[in-house]
Order: C-alpha cells, then sequence, then structure tokens
C-alpha cells in the first residue's frame, strides 16, 4: 500500500486515501478498504512512532535515514520530492506554519512545495491539523 501522510507527526496527521495505491490500484478498489479498515490504518499509522519509542528508547535509525536523504538532495542537487516540514504560505489554505507537504529538495534548499490534489475531507482534515499544530506553538510561545 502507498499513500501519503501529510501534516504533524501525531494524532491529527492526514492519510490521503483519495490517492491511495494497493499494487498500482486505487485502494478504493481494493474489497478490503472498508472505512473500518482504513480508519484502523490511519490509527496505527498515528501510534506507530510512539510505539516505537516505548519499545526500543527511540527512533534514531528512521530519523537518521532521513536525514541521509536530506542530505543527499542537497549535496547532489537531486531535486528529490521528499516528505518534509516547510513554512506554508497559503498551499491549501494553510499558512504561518511548519507543516509536512511533498516538497521538492535541491542544493539551494526547498525548491517548491508540492500542493497534492485532495478530497474537500481530506483538505479539511489538513487545515484542523494545521489550526491544532498553530494552537500548540502558540501556547508553548505564551507560556
Amino acid at each position: 500500500m502507498s499513500t501519503l501522510m501529510l501534516g504533524e507527526h501525531g494524532d491529527s496527521m492526514v492519510p490521503v486515501w483519495s490517492s491511495a495505491t494497493v499494487g498500482g490500484v486505487p485502494i478504493a478498489s481494493h474489497p478490503r478498504a472498508s472505512e473500518e479498515e482504513l480508519a484502523a490504518v490511519t490509527d496505527l499509522t498515528r501510534k506507530s512512532g510512539a510505539e516505537v519509542i516505548r519499545l526500543k528508547g527511540g527512533a534514531g535509525y528512521a530519523v537518521g535515514w532521513a536525514i541521509r536523504e536530506l542530505a543527499c538532495a542537497v549535496a547532489r542537487d537531486s531535486r528529490a520530492v521528499l516528505p518534509v516540514s516547510t513554512l506554508m504560505s497559503g498551499k491549501l489554505g494553510i499558512s504561518d506554519v511548519c507543516f509536512s507537504l511533498p516538497t521538492v529538495v535541491g542544493r539551494a534548499g526547498v525548491l517548491e512545495v508540492i500542493e497534492p490534489v485532495l478530497s474537500a475531507d481530506e483538505t479539511a482534515k489538513l487545515q484542523e491539523s494545521a489550526r491544532v499544530l498553530r494552537q500548540t506553538i502558540d501556547q508553548v510561545l505564551n507560556a
């Protein structure tokens, strides 16, 4: 299965089921792709980072891999599309918060943030995720 998980890493991350595939076939065509199954996958994904940390004491290898991919994109100017957190300035109606969307990365850093095509529900959930993240940032800054 392949799908984008957008937004912040945590409870409000948003799976983009509208473009998800299984073996190259849209997930909507899969006989077991019920709302309940997709909700269960979403829940498991949201909790997996905390579970890895609980079981292993950290997630250093995953972070190391991500840093390697980012460093290679910059060093090689490969213009790789990576799911990095970038300051949003209006994409999908989101501004003034750093957020994970597919981003073209090269020697000059962030070259372009790609605005994926989302369903209305996915867009609303992503905007809510940004609102939750902005609220958390404001609470920390005002503490």
